[in-house]
């Protein structure tokens, strides 16, 4: 056997790996590896290995009639990387190239190329490539070869011929051709575990650049907290600049350009405009594509990604860098996960927003729900005192002043008890004026319960409540006692009254939000525990007995 057959295979397999590495740079070879290719990068990928494959043919060493050669390397590794179709694709155009040359193996090497990819694709396919070892290559790549001497064994003609061919070339050409597979599948698997490196960084970089910049965009997009979160992305991302626009101005500009990428201007760059019009990401590798109107402008490469909130496109971030094509796949990794985690952000804060906004409107509902019938009942009071006691009449109409004077201040700011509880007592004043002696009110209020800060309109409502449901209906009246004390860092409220009650069907349609009378009792509630559960996760909690009475406790955790 001659040992200078190794040799020469040696050195076809070393040309042959020197391809692998260098494809191993490639994008195309990466998509591969991670199964991203669509069909136009498997027809090119054909192309490659179906190229290795006829290389390793014409490399070959005419021994014998026939040719000792590498060609099993690239449709093997076709099938291992970009799965059957890119090789048996490989391998029918490498195989049939075999045959034309000619030769008394010819058939039989054409047709162990294509049966080599087959074992290879079918012995791979529910493999993930990223899972490939260089043991898994040497294995494959002793069966195949194996696999195409038993072939040439059982087609070739003669057989005397085909049995001294294989005695000679059937060693060398498996030992080596396994070791090239398995060389392969090395620098494969270093390529993508390098890739999988980067973008774990890029990912840490862009959790940690969020970490800092996400309470910033609770704001909102606007010129201040953008400028604050491009300067951080600016001195993390090692970028020559950084631009936060919305979808008509620029909102910040950090870095290179920034004497002529000014705040509050409109937005300079065609390419920003296109990735708004599209909704997609725009690599601009040179400076033209970036289409700045600035000709003096230094920036000559960029990745702009959009921003979204609830679906609609609302500015676009943009990384800069001051070379032609200068951004690689590190920037647009950082990009598209900072993108991405801004979008997600800024919508979260626009919920925010509008929560805010829905228990404003509730709170202003609640007090329009309230003053027009207690203003009702308060004028109809004071009128029928005004002949007969000028002075109480007097009295309730400074009260009635001074309690929607602190009903329009209050709004949606937090207000201490203090204040609520005078507010409930404005309020009281004018209600025993027309009940007189059959409504008591008592109060038990610890000291150290009056500084706590609660929502407004949240306890004179259930006073109404009490008095209007509960006493009102009763023919001799009643007591409302309030109650309020800490304990355990929590403000403790009950509400409790003597009157007639609630019916068990109508008290069990309160709790679960489902009772509104005609004259819309049941709103106030249901928009007290809405309030309670939005800012608090409490809900109100309702006993009561028909004939003996109602209690209603608030639970309200101290408000910073």
């Amino acid at each position: 056997m001659p040992f200078d057959l190794f040799f020469k295979l040696a050195q076809n397999t070393s040309v042959i790996v020197t391809i692998a590495y260098l494809l191993s740079k490639t994008k195309i070879f990466k998509n591969a590896m991670l199964l991203r290719n669509n069909r136009l990068e498997k027809l090119f990928l054909i192309a490659i290995f179906s190229a290795i494959g006829i290389m390793g043919t014409y490399t070959g060493i005419s021994i014998k009639g026939a040719l000792a050669n590498s060609r099993v390397i690239g449709v093997v590794v076709g099938s291992l990387l970009g799965g059957p179709v890119v090789g048996i694709g490989a391998a029918l155009i490498a195989g049939l190239h075999r045959y034309l040359i000619g030769g008394f193996t010819a058939f039989s090497c054409s047709i162990a190329t294509v049966a080599e990819a087959g074992f290879a694709a079918v012995y791979v396919r529910k493999m993930n490539p990223k899972s490939l070892t260089w043991k898994t290559g040497l294995f494959i790549g002793v069966v195949t070869e194996t696999l195409q001497m038993l072939i040439i064994l059982a087609t070739a003609r003669p057989f005397a011929a085909a049995w001294d061919l294989v005695e000679t070339i059937g060693l060398p050409m498996i030992v080596m051709n396994s070791i090239g597979i398995a060389i392969f599948v090395v620098i494969a698997r270093n390529s993508i575990e390098e890739e999988e490196k980067a973008g774990a960084l890029q990912a840490q970089k862009a959790l940690e650049i969020a970490k800092v910049t996400l309470p910033i965009l609770r704001k909102g997009l606007q010129e201040e907290s953008a400028r604050q979160v491009a300067q951080i992305i600016f001195d993390r991302a090692e970028v020559e600049a950084v631009a936060i626009t919305n979808r008509e101005v620029i909102l910040a500009h950090i870095g290179n350009g920034c004497s002529h990428h000014l705040a509050g201007s409109p937005i300079m760059t065609k390419a920003t405009q296109e990735a708004m019009d599209t909704g997609e990401m725009k690599l601009a590798q040179v400076k033209e594509e970036i289409g700045c109107r600035d000709h003096a402008c230094t920036l000559r490469s960029a990745v702009i990604v959009p921003l979204y909130s609830r679906g609609d496109i609302i500015g676009t971030l943009k990384l800069y860098r001051g070379r032609d094509h200068g951004i690689g796949s590190v920037e647009i990794e950082l990009a598209q996960g900072l993108a991405g985690l801004f979008s997600t952000q800024l919508e979260l804060a626009a919920l925010e927003e509008q929560s805010r906004r829905v228990a404003k409107a509730e709170l202003q509902a609640l007090q329009a729900q309230i003053n027009p019938h207690f203003l009702f009942n308060a004028l109809n009071t004071i009128v029928s005192l005004v002949r007969t006691d000028g002075e109480k009449a007097r009295k309730l109409l400074i009260q009635l002043g001074d309690f929607f004077r602190k009903n329009i201040q209050r709004r949606d700011k937090f207000v201490s008890l203090r204040e609520e509880l005078e507010h409930i007592r404005a309020y009281l004043s004018i209600e025993q004026a027309r009940f007189g002696d059959s409504l008591n009110v008592v109060e038990e209020i610890a000291p150290e319960a009056e500084d706590w800060l609660v929502p407004p309109l949240t306890l004179q409502p259930l006073v109404e409540n009490s008095i209007k449901h509960g006493i009102y209906p009763k023919v001799n009246g009643g007591t409302v006692n309030i109650r309020c004390w800490v304990e355990q860092h929590v403000l403790r409220v009950v509400i409790e009254d003597d009157g007639v009650g609630i019916e068990q069907a109508k008290l069990e349609a309160i709790r679960q939000k489902r009772y509104i009378s005609p004259t819309g009792a049941g709103v106030g509630l249901s928009n007290i525990n809405d309030r309670l559960k939005y800012l608090y996760g409490s809900e109100l909690e309702i006993q009561s007995e028909q004939g003996r009475g109602t209690r209603v406790s608030i639970n309200i955790p101290a408000q910073t």
